[in-house]
Formats: structure tokens, C-alpha cells, sequence
């Protein structure tokens, strides 16, 4: 009988003292056999306080990183205690533990090395808003363009890698809003990504760190980034 895999679920927590403590405590009543660790980013809030009176599992860190920084602190303890799939899930309340099995599998059982959630294969649940739907659609354009790779939830953080792909996003990753630039250098250094169905939730409570305003700036920043970092690539390969 295969033995069952070691699975860690990272949860980035900046300012969530409405959600944190739901997010933990359905995630440990639906999938006790996973691992789980909060980075608590800084937090303002008492996110800090509530993780520590539940002696929950968390890194305090002690300056902010943004959700890039935070993230592959996770990768980097994730790879130094030998976890099989390491798992990333918002801690707003939007990703359902339900489908963490659903995410895990295709990596657990070899068929990918990252497995993204995504709302848009059934779409079932929560789909964001019209705009930012749109935007999603354009930078998913955009990566099928950069890499042939077809993703149609590029900004989901509902995901699952496999050790190797972990130990990739440890020493590589990026630092503002890096959801959509994983998925494009993990393609293009010839992991295999693909998606899952899964069901999204509006956040259970706080308001979003991404307004109007800094959609705007996310969809112009990450482009850039996309083609910066594809001509980076292409560059580099020239050179050897």
C-alpha cells in the first residue's frame, strides 16, 4: 500500500482577525490529515493575538513581506521539513478545505507538478467581480501567449505543488501579487501546471486589500512583469 502523502497547507494572513480563526478551524474539522502553518504578515490587527490564544501553528513575521514574500517563507519551511504537496489557501475564508483533495490529487498522484483551484472550469460559487474577470481573462491570454501554457484561473491562490516545484518557488518567487508570474516561470522552466474545478466563496468578512484603484495597478504591474520576465528568460538562454 503507497503511503499516504505529507501535506502542508500554507495560510497568508495580513490583517484577518474576522476570518483567521474560521479559516483554521474548518480547515482542521475537514481535512485532519493535512499539516497546516499561518504567516501572519505583519499583521496590524489582532490576528497575531487570536493565532496565539488558539495555539495555532504560525510564523509571526516581524516586517511585512506582501503575499510573495510571506508565501515562500511557507516554501522554504515546507522544503526543510520534507513535505510531499504544499498547499497555499487565502486565509479571507474564500478557498473551501472540500476541495483541497480535489487540488492535491493530480500532484499527489504525479500527473502534475502544480495544480491551480479554479472557479472557471464549472463555474459554480463566488466568480469575482465582472471586472476583474475580465482582467483575469486578459493576463490568462497573456500567459498562453508568453508559454502556450492554457490557465484560466491565473490570480486563484488555491493551490498544491509537488517537492520539487516547492523547492523551485523556495529560491524563486515573486514578490507582489505573484499568483499569475508562478504560473509563467514554473511553465516555462518546464513544470507541468494545470487546474482543478473547485468552488470559491465571497471573503467571510474584512474588505479585500485590492481596490478599484489598485486593480488597475495590479493588471498594468503584472503585465509588465509577465514580459519582463519572459525577455529575462529568453535572455538567459541565449547566454549559455
Amino acid at each position: 500500500m503507497n503511503k499516504p502523502p505529507k501535506v502542508l497547507v500554507l495560510i497568508p494572513c495580513y490583517n484577518e482577525q474576522d476570518n483567521i480563526v474560521q479559516v483554521v478551524e474548518r480547515l482542521r474539522a475537514t481535512c485532519p490529515w493535512a499539516d497546516y502553518l499561518v504567516i501572519n504578515d505583519c499583521s496590524t490587527d489582532r490576528s497575531a493575538e487570536l493565532l496565539r490564544s488558539h495555539g495555532y501553528n504560525f510564523i509571526d513575521l516581524p516586517v511585512n513581506l506582501g503575499i510573495g514574500g510571506g508565501i515562500q517563507c511557507g516554501y522554504l519551511y515546507s522544503q526543510r521539513h520534507g513535505y510531499d504537496v504544499t498547499v497555499q489557501m487565502d486565509g479571507d475564508g474564500q478557498h473551501d478545505p472540500a476541495y483541497l483533495s480535489a487540488v492535491v490529487e493530480p500532484v499527489a498522484s504525479g500527473r502534475l507538478d502544480m495544480c491551480i483551484g479554479s472557479r472557471f472550469i464549472t463555474h459554480e460559487g463566488f466568480q469575482t467581480s465582472f471586472m476583474r474577470r475580465v482582467g483575469i481573462r486578459f493576463l490568462s491570454g497573456m500567459i498562453r501567449l508568453l508559454c502556450g501554457r492554457k490557465v484560466l484561473d491565473v490570480t486563484s491562490g488555491f493551490r498544491a505543488t509537488n517537492a520539487e516545484m516547492t523547492a523551485f518557488f523556495a529560491r524563486h518567487y515573486a514578490t507582489d501579487y505573484p499568483e499569475p508570474e508562478a504560473i509563467l516561470a514554473a511553465s516555462l522552466a518546464g513544470y507541468r501546471v494545470g487546474e482543478a474545478p473547485v468552488v470559491m466563496h465571497e471573503r467571510l468578512g474584512g474588505v479585500s486589500s485590492i481596490s478599484a484603484v489598485k486593480s488597475v495597478y495590479y493588471m498594468v504591474k503584472v503585465s509588465l512583469s509577465l514580459v519582463i520576465d519572459r525577455l529575462a528568460i529568453k535572455r538567459s538562454r541565449r547566454g549559455k
